[in-house]
């Protein structure tokens, strides 16, 4: 787990993944969700679990946006922003994620390049850019902890695929 601060509200996803190092928890996750949905079908993809619930394809392209958006939290801290970062509405992003027109082998392949470049930026944070901190939507992250956050994020979701949907 890294030994950094970073709030309670994001411990939930961070120890699903803690007892990996950052590079293997963010390898490990993508892999994983790669090999499981693969070979999903389309009309799996477009399932949805109870009225009111997310689709396949909408739950991945939440977790590509939200990768994108810490990606980017990541990198101001890591540069010394000090800026509060304002928070999003998951819910809005997925109504207007144009999931239902895009094929799973598409988003699959998006998920796995936005990760790609996710692992490549972390890579380059040096120990002490890994420390750096700052605040989006009031609550304390370190850069270190938003790797984690993302790995563990992806995971927390593909557990409730493996549960849930498939």
């Amino acid at each position: 787990m890294p030994a950094h601060n970073f709030d309670d509200y994001f411990k939930y996803y961070v120890n699903l993944v803690d007892e990996l190092s950052l590079d293997n928890a963010l390898k490990l996750t993508g892999s994983e969700t790669q090999a499981l949905l693969l070979n999903l079908s389309e009309n799996k993809g477009s399932f949805a679990y109870a009225e009111g619930k997310w689709t396949i394809k909408q739950l991945l392209c939440h977790c590509i946006d939200t990768e994108r958006i810490f990606c980017n939290r990541a990198l101001r801290f890591a540069r010394n922003d000090s800026t509060d970062l304002p928070g999003y509405d998951h819910d809005e992003y997925v109504n207007f994620d144009n999931s239902e027109n895009r094929k799973m082998l598409d988003i699959l392949a998006e998920m796995k390049s936005v990760r790609e470049a996710t692992a490549h930026m972390f890579f380059s944070f040096s120990k002490s850019m890994l420390a750096k901190g700052g605040t989006a939507n009031g609550k304390n992250l370190t850069v270190e902890a938003i790797g984690y956050l993302i790995a563990g994020h992806e995971k927390h979701h593909i557990n409730i695929v493996k549960e849930r949907y498939l």
